[in-house]
């Protein structure tokens, strides 16, 4: 399976029929596929200059080292300089907090990523898997 730009833009919709529900801060979304190309884009009215930016850094630094930012969010804590040395490899795209969430087919094979910025990190991750799960998808955030 491969995400198509149709899947893309579902889960765009899905994402920020999220933030509506629960009123969450304008959000800008990316969707990667596994290659880490762009596949669609959206931002609210309302967001800032660099959300784009920042939700395409938490997308990529999850397809990039295959894991979600969570994990990375984490691992920075433990390793600081491991994360700076793949933020450079990254060329400075890396953003390790939660918001970056791999989409993985049923049986656990990796379709892409979303990045989602705008509201808490937290918040931002709750919005990016209810994007993923409306296509029955698998969202890893990289928690434990």
């Amino acid at each position: 399976m491969e995400l198509t730009l149709a899947d893309a833009k579902q889960i765009i919709a899905a994402t920020l029929a999220a933030q509506k529900e629960h009123g969450f801060k304008p959000m800008a979304v990316v969707v990667l596929n596994a290659s880490g190309s762009i596949k669609a884009s959206e931002s609210q009215d309302g967001t800032s200059l660099l959300r784009p930016k920042i939700a395409h850094g938490k997308a990529y630094g999850a397809v990039s080292l295959g894991m979600g930012s969570r994990a990375l969010f984490e691992r920075a804590k433990l390793e600081p300089f491991f994360i700076q040395s793949m933020n450079a490899l990254c060329d400075g795209a890396l953003v390790p907090v939660p918001g970056g969430v791999l989409i993985r087919s049923a049986e656990g094979v990796l379709l892409g990523a979303v990045g989602v910025t705008g509201d808490t990190s937290d918040n931002d991750e709750l919005c990016a898997v209810a994007g993923i799960s409306s296509l029955g998808l698998k969202a890893d955030t990289g928690a434990s």
